[in-house]
């Protein structure tokens, strides 16, 4: 019964969302006539029906919450009729399917200043901003000294360019050969989630071209969870110190995280690395 009454509640807000984003809009702004004989506002039922290419009545039946079955490209029909921006199209499948839409990926370029300004109090935890194509958008003092992104040009500061084509990354990371197809593998989802973007193909196509490992390992086919976990790290003069790694979302809508690692905890060489890091060692 509980699961009855969630399920008449979604429906109800579901009709009461159509219709009041239904009445918003003025037939001016899809190109209909006003006219002088509308009662109500915004556009009618057979208006919205037309534009999103479905019978009145189907339209109808969803507008009064009846509980009939609708195709995600029916839903991005409508959210378009009804001119819905992003957060209002998720609602709308959330009412509908009880989960969000497919987001199509985009390769996003800007960090909130708020992020940069949290990666700048971590002094001691080397820590970066990827995007969907794992470009490295933004880094703290830390992870320059580890990973030497800034050493790149931009048009290479890319994670995963730099995991197989850079042999100063590829020292830093101790086992290397076990770890880059795992790095390559947690990738993998986002190239899915790109969904052809033009940028990420041109990426794989140029990875594939310069790197038999990359080459190789790609055609695998293989996919890991999110890189997560502890690491080996082998620095100038301190040698192999272990790190935890994880990463955080930062902007889910345009895929934006943030990865941050630690000195693992109990690591003999907590304290060197920090004085490393921070320059406070010297070297």
């Amino acid at each position: 019964m509980a699961q009855e009454r969630t399920l008449d509640r979604t429906r109800q807000e579901l009709a009461e969302f159509l219709r009041t984003r239904r009445e918003r809009i003025s037939p001016e702004s899809v190109g209909l006539p006003a006219g002088s004989r509308r009662r109500t506002p915004g556009l009618r039922r057979e208006e919205v029906a037309a534009l999103s290419g479905v019978g009145v009545t189907w339209y109808t039946w969803l507008e009064q919450g009846r509980e009939i079955g609708v195709s995600s490209t029916f839903l991005d029909n409508l959210a378009r009729a009804l001119q819905l921006d992003a957060a209002e199209r998720r609602h709308l499948f959330l009412l509908t399917h009880q989960r969000p839409p497919v987001e199509p990926g985009k390769t996003w370029c800007q960090v909130p200043p708020l992020v940069k300004r949290l990666m700048d109090d971590l002094t001691t935890r080397p820590s970066y901003v990827l995007n969907l194509r794992w470009d490295v958008l933004a880094w703290n003092d830390a992870a320059a000294r580890v990973f030497g992104f800034d050493r790149q040009i931009a048009e290479y500061r890319n994670l995963l360019w730099m995991l197989f084509t850079d042999p100063e990354l590829r020292r830093v990371i101790a086992d290397w050969p076990a770890q880059a197809p795992r790095i390559l593998s947690s990738f993998r989802r986002d190239y899915a989630r790109a969904d052809g973007d033009p940028a990420i193909v041109n990426l794989v196509k140029e990875l594939s071209a310069h790197s038999p490992e990359f080459r190789q390992w790609w055609h695998r086919h293989e996919v890991d969870a999110p890189c997560q976990g502890v690491r080996a790290l082998d620095l100038d003069g301190l040698g192999k110190v272990g790190f935890e790694h994880t990463s955080l979302i930062v902007d889910e809508g345009r895929h934006l995280r943030l990865v941050v690692y630690a000195v693992q905890e109990g690591d003999p060489q907590a304290e060197a690395f920090a004085r490393w890091v921070t320059g406070e060692g010297g070297g």
